[in-house]
């Protein structure tokens, strides 16, 4: 008799000197990073905007689709999408980034979607709050956490699974998390969540459930694969681990000059080159952003502009968002690696040495662009 077992492959860590796999190669196919020059868009347009689908993209029908919200709860709620949208509405400016980001660069590198440091972007998410609904529904006493279920449907590690997630009834509470129908004020695309999906402000984009379609009150911890098994950071395939949750600090520089084929490579003519880029956080705000033309022997602080505010863009909040980031660099001819490193208020800074785990979660080593000064003409 086959099974489920029989169609998935187990978590591994590739061998030294191991190159991508086809399979990983296939992941990477169907899923793209953003392209780093689109660091200078404060909203990243959709179709570059980072895009990570587990299983297939479903079909869903807008005119028929439902939201159920039931468990312990003591009026169960079932809502079409035209409910939703008389609900009060809302614009929140989020930077989701990759739970898995940069995992490509560890070793020994864990075998999966093999992201580099581009699985990030920014947009405006419109929708309705979540926490209103919560309250209508009226929330059991003994309700501990919130259950998101998407309409995406496989199979991991032999584990047949809807794609869900779960959060804490104090996060699932905040008023900040969104049940989006719009990104960059149009309808969602398919491979965004059509219709409705679910945003959570400052965490890892594995929350943010795409197709939603039931939310379900829980009374214990949930011990699905993706809350249990996928997302924990751990040092060992026995180590039951800690949850990912939060955004690391992390900023990213938008490469200079222009690039070479194959390799990447920036080439730059010699003088005052302006280097720019994005930071953000998911713990806290950032108070800092340093910057390195040779190669982390020494860093100079870059200016950091203020935080987007709700005034001056129309949205609710923007906390969320990430910040961009400017630094003056005197060029000479020759040849550099540039980087820069964010800090924010709870003390976090990015590594430049990477602590490892086995799901290559939550990294945010400092990124490294090599730069070629040409010499003057």
């Amino acid at each position: 008799m086959s099974t489920v077992d029989e169609v998935s492959r187990p978590s591994r860590l590739a061998e030294p000197g191991e190159g991508i796999t086809a399979e990983e190669l296939q992941l990477a196919a169907r899923n793209h990073g953003l392209p780093l020059e689109a660091l200078r868009y404060d909203v990243t347009p959709v179709g570059l905007h980072y895009l990570l689908t587990h299983y297939d993209i479903p079909e869903t029908d807008a005119a028929r689709h439902t939201l159920t919200i039931e468990g312990r709860v003591d009026h169960p709620l079932v809502l079409d999408l035209a409910e939703l949208r008389r609900r009060p509405r809302v614009t929140h400016r989020v930077t989701m980034e990759c739970a898995g980001n940069g995992r490509a660069l560890l070793e020994p590198r864990p075998v999966s979607q093999p992201w580099l440091v581009e699985a990030v972007g920014t947009a405006d998410w419109t929708g309705t709050p979540l926490a209103p609904l919560l309250r209508e529904a009226g929330l059991s006493a003994d309700a501990i956490e919130v259950l998101f279920t998407g309409a995406d449907h496989g199979v991991e590690r032999g584990v047949e699974q809807d794609y869900q997630r779960s959060l804490p009834v104090p996060e699932a509470l905040r008023e900040d998390v969104l049940l989006a129908y719009e990104m960059n004020g149009a309808p969602l695309l398919p491979q965004h969540g059509a219709p409705l999906r679910l945003v959570v402000p400052g965490w890892y984009g594995m929350t943010h459930v795409k197709w939603l379609h039931r939310i379900e009150l829980l009374d214990r911890e949930f011990d699905g694969y993706q809350n249990a098994v996928a997302y924990r950071v751990r040092q060992h395939a026995d180590d039951p681990g800690v949850p990912v949750t939060r955004i690391e600090p992390r900023a990213l520089v938008q490469p200079p000059g222009f690039p070479d084929f194959m390799s990447r490579t920036r080439a730059v003519r010699p003088g005052t080159v302006p280097v720019t880029g994005r930071a953000w956080s998911g713990h806290a705000p950032l108070t800092g952003v340093e910057v390195t033309v040779d190669g982390g022997v020494t860093w100079e602080p870059a200016t950091l502009d203020p935080a987007v505010e709700a005034t001056d863009t129309g949205l609710t909040g923007a906390e969320w968002a990430w910040r961009r980031w400017r630094y003056d660099w005197a060029a000479t001819p020759g040849r550099y690696t540039l980087s820069a490193r964010a800090t924010d208020a709870s003390g976090r800074t990015q590594p430049v040495e990477q602590p490892w785990n086995r799901g290559g979660f939550a990294n945010n080593l400092v990124q490294r662009v090599e730069v070629l000064v040409l010499a003057d003409r």
